[in-house]
């Protein structure tokens, strides 16, 4: 009877453990797998990224490889075996010289965790200072003004931080002088404009985005006008994107150690198959692991399909909450991929994203 019973529990506790490490998604976090350079400028020498991971398993775990798709990206890494709750690095360091134009490169990471690789990508576009003001690399037409995009994209802002005016070239294809007369824009964007851009020149317009004047985070898109005497098109209309997060200065390890901690329940939520229609439901338990309170700043989808009804914002050390996040599938048909995106005061993960998979089914 006592040897049935210490069978039964030995059995209870491999199937307790087994259970653990399933409901463990993403043991090996990174905050971000993709890296965009943007525009690089040739002479500058090489572009470096520095990838942060952090374990969340609960023993070391030592990264074994990283090798680069091209001979082009050279990698680094943390070599000494990364503790349990402690964070460790992936650089990669791409060299532009003689490669003009976009790249998008992929670094493979092995670690002793598990035997699944973990892929990173960095991309961008390498300036050639020779053809920088080229007119044909205005290709956008607006009228007589050329530029290089249809929309401003100011990539990523910071709301604690004092906004910094963006740089936007634009070429006057046109016979005549270009003359900028004013811009219709929300009251937390300012748009500086060139007075005049003669014939065959490059002008620059400048967009300030102040996010603590819009006390929004997350993906934001407005637009602006510009209101010109340009003959073919006088007034010119652009979108323009950002995302606004929180910044956090580099922290010590003892600063760390006393920081709140967003940890999420699941980070990839899977429905399978699903006939249209459907309404998919899913609770996300967010609990502070940390040792400060941590506040929740803003949960945003990308999808007008994909509901979030947040719980607590404020959590102590220790404190959990219940994310509802509901999926309507009406009207869609196919593989459907949404996310969540949650903006925090962790400071090593402020920005987490939850993402939902199903196909849908007519």
């Amino acid at each position: 009877m006592k040897v049935m019973t210490r069978f039964v529990l030995i059995a209870l506790l491999i199937t307790i453990n087994y259970l653990c490490l399933a409901q463990l998604v993403e043991p090996l976090y990174f905050r971000e797998k993709i890296h965009d350079f943007g525009d690089i400028k040739e002479e500058d020498g090489l572009a470096v990224v520095e990838f942060n991971i952090t374990n969340k398993t609960t023993r070391p775990v030592s990264i074994l490889t990283v090798k680069p798709s091209c001979g082009c990206t050279t990698p680094d890494w943390t070599k000494e075996p990364i503790a349990a709750g402690a964070t460790g690095f992936i650089k990669a360091s791409y060299d532009p010289k003689g490669r003009p134009g976009y790249f998008n490169k992929s670094l493979t990471v092995t670690t002793d965790w598990d035997g699944t690789p973990v892929v990173l990508q960095i991309k961008g576009n390498v300036l050639n200072p020779a053809k920088a003001n080229d007119p044909s690399a205005f290709s956008v037409v607006n009228g007589g003004l050329h530029l290089k995009s249809n929309s401003f994209n100011l990539d990523k802002i910071f709301i604690n931080r004092e906004p910094v005016p963006v740089s936007f070239p634009a070429f006057n294809a046109s016979k005549d002088t270009i003359h900028f007369l004013e811009s219709v824009n929300p009251s937390y964007i300012r748009v500086i404009m060139p007075k005049t851009i003669p014939p065959n020149t490059i002008g620059t317009i400048k967009i300030i985005f102040d996010a603590k004047l819009k006390a929004q985070y997350g993906f934001i898109n407005e637009n602006v006008e510009l209101k010109t005497d340009d003959k073919e098109m006088p007034e010119k209309s652009f979108s323009v994107y950002a995302t606004v997060e929180e910044f956090f200065p580099k922290l010590s390890n003892d600063e760390l150690a006393k920081a709140p901690v967003l940890s999420l329940s699941a980070n990839v939520v899977k429905f399978g198959n699903v006939k249209a229609g459907t309404i998919l439901e899913r609770a996300i338990k967010i609990t502070n692991t940390g040792k400060k309170e941590l506040i929740i700043r803003h949960a945003q989808s990308n999808c007008s399909c994909l509901i979030v009804v947040p719980g607590s914002r404020v959590l102590k050390p220790g404190q959990e909450t219940s994310m509802k996040i509901t999926l309507d599938t009406k009207g869609r048909t196919g593989p459907q991929n949404k996310s969540v995106t949650i903006y925090s005061t962790d400071p090593q993960n402020s920005v987490q994203r939850i993402t939902f998979t199903t196909a849908v089914l007519n």
